[in-house]
């Protein structure tokens, strides 16, 4: 990436565990997780969630701080040393378009949301590389799940030719899949018919940054939803996956995984062993009572409340989050 040594975020432990084994993976054992304090979540991109309940939950989730045990981060580090090579550059022009047109101040859930897009795109260049990793460095350019913006919509005709036409046509559509994917019916609609998946010809949907209307062939959707898959590993619980399995991200993350084997989609290296059934004890994790009962909520009412949650932010910015399947 062309970025001075200094510039180039430093990974987290769980981050870099990802990269080097290409792999999501609960690290229970290996690491031990307080409440993160002080903590703001209006520094998050979880600044617009609105409700106290919504608000509390989504604090709890991610208002962590994990500790690693030493021999688990040379562990770690060894495995990501051995895997680590140099990443493409990337367009200079669009590195100063990023810089100086773009604002990405607010926090991701573990550390800048740049640390996030930066995962990302060095996660697809070493386990997607038939596909360009540049869409996910971008993925969030045109808007996040939560109305958070880092550049207005009239920017776009600047922005669109520092890119190929089909990483244009991704990095405009990821934030649309990803509100489909937390809606639901998306997921629900493509599993029911995967008897003939092989007859669908594309999707419709609007653009969530000015409500356009979008369309991906199949081809592209599938790439879209590996795409999606990958960024979703940078949202999942680091350990106790069994007491977490209603974090709403883990709830899309274990879905869209099957969803895409069993289409034969899964094109993005990443090996993933789902948790256990049955709910474990809560091993090296101390939780805040509010984060304790969080735990309780039962997945299918997590799931449901996250759909209703994507609705409204669509609803408030006029964004239609209605989409059509095409078939052949």
């Amino acid at each position: 990436m062309a970025q001075s040594a200094a510039e180039v975020p430093q990974l987290t432990p769980q981050r870099k565990a990802a990269i080097a084994h290409a792999a999501a993976r609960d690290y229970t054992g290996s690491v031990r997780v307080e409440p993160m304090q002080p903590f703001d979540l209006d520094r998050t991109i979880f600044n617009t969630l609105e409700g106290a309940i919504p608000r509390v939950v989504m604090q709890s989730r991610i208002a962590k701080e994990p500790h690693w045990s030493g021999e688990a981060v040379r562990r770690i580090d060894g495995a990501y040393e051995r895997v680590q090579k140099q990443l493409p550059d990337v367009d200079p022009l669009l590195m100063r378009f990023l810089q100086e047109e773009c604002d990405f101040d607010v926090e991701h859930a573990d550390g800048s949301f740049l640390d996030h897009l930066y995962f990302c795109y060095e996660y697809g260049t070493h386990h997607f590389p038939t596909q360009s990793a540049l869409v996910l460095l971008l993925h969030s350019i045109l808007g996040t799940g939560t109305n958070t913006f880092a550049m207005p919509a009239s920017k776009m005709p600047t922005l669109a030719p520092l890119m190929s036409e089909l990483e244009w046509s991704h990095v405009q559509a990821f934030p649309s899949v990803l509100r489909l994917l937390y809606g639901m019916e998306f997921r629900k609609e493509l599993r029911a018919n995967l008897h003939r998946i092989d007859l669908l010809d594309g999707v419709r949907f609007q653009r969530v940054i000015d409500n356009a209307s979008l369309e991906l062939g199949a081809k592209e959707l599938w790439v879209q939803l590996n795409y999606q898959l990958i960024h979703l590993v940078d949202f999942l619980p680091v350990s106790n996956w069994s007491v977490h399995a209603n974090d709403t991200a883990f709830i899309v993350f274990r879905d869209l995984y099957s969803l895409l084997a069993e289409a034969g989609k899964l094109e993005a290296q990443l090996d993933y062993t789902p948790p256990q059934q049955k709910r474990g004890a809560l091993v090296d994790e101390r939780l805040t009572l509010a984060g304790w009962l969080a735990t309780w909520i039962p997945v299918p009412l997590s799931e449901v409340m996250a759909a209703k949650s994507v609705r409204r932010f669509s609803e408030r910015i006029g964004h239609d989050i209605s989409y059509e399947l095409l078939w052949r």
